[in-house]
């Protein structure tokens, strides 16, 4: 549900990253970006609203003022979105083993 309200809002690399083994806070990441800080926020409070609906709990959200950077914490599921240059300075895919493979020893 996650992914596909993303597509919709046109989220730029959308990237799915399997949690279990790894972490005990969630089963699985997901890293997205925005155009802009209004479409990161728009899409935060889709995501939220759907996972409420769905589940019935609340969720929580972090980052919407700024919308820089927005943790949305979905229980089973954590939802990082960005402004494109926000996440090439994190870089979260690389931290969880999942972005450029490590460079060959000469």
């Amino acid at each position: 549900m996650i992914l596909t309200s993303l597509d919709d809002d046109q989220a730029i690399e959308t990237v799915s990253i399997p949690l279990e083994g790894k972490s005990s806070i969630a089963d699985h990441m997901v890293i997205a970006s925005g155009r802009s800080t209004r479409q990161v926020a728009s899409m935060a409070h889709k995501i939220a609203d759907k996972v409420k609906a769905m589940t019935g709990r609340p969720v929580n959200i972090e980052g919407l003022p700024t919308a820089d950077w927005v943790l949305i914490d979905a229980g089973d599921v954590i939802v990082h979105l960005f402004r494109p240059e926000v996440r090439s300075f994190y870089n979260l895919e690389r931290m969880w083993g999942f972005g450029d493979p490590p460079a060959q020893a000469a």
